[in-house]
């Protein structure tokens, strides 16, 4: 059911999550540290079954815009907890189809590119 503004109760809990990812990310990013994928769900306060799946489909909406707007890529501070400090290879995935990034997903080509995008 829709509320006078419009909006469902769906669409404000998407955007409360969204606006406290984004100063989580913002504030990773201020103390020059990495956050998995887990710990950003967790500080957005994203609840239900395919939590990180609609967390890295907004991570990649954000990386397609920090990219066009020439910004640093702050999805870039969102490591998987199991590859050794390298963010998820939908990242890089992203990453090649914006035109950023042309190799594997990991090795040292994978690290050299990330360890870039954190400059």
């Amino acid at each position: 059911m829709a509320r006078q503004d419009g909006t469902t109760g769906d669409d404000t809990a998407e955007a409360g999550w969204q606006i406290r990812a984004e100063m989580a990310l913002t504030a990773a990013a201020a103390s020059n540290r990495l956050i998995t994928y887990a710990e950003l769900a967790d500080a957005a306060g994203i609840e239900g079954v395919h939590r990180i799946h609609r967390l890295t489909a907004w991570l990649e909406d954000r990386l397609e815009a920090d990219a066009k707007a020439h910004k640093p890529l702050l999805a870039a501070r969102v490591i998987s907890r199991s590859r050794g400090g390298l963010p998820a290879p939908g990242f890089f995935m992203k990453c090649a189809e914006l035109g950023l990034y042309d190799g594997p997903h990991e090795g040292p080509q994978a690290y050299a590119f990330h360890l870039n995008c954190l400059r």
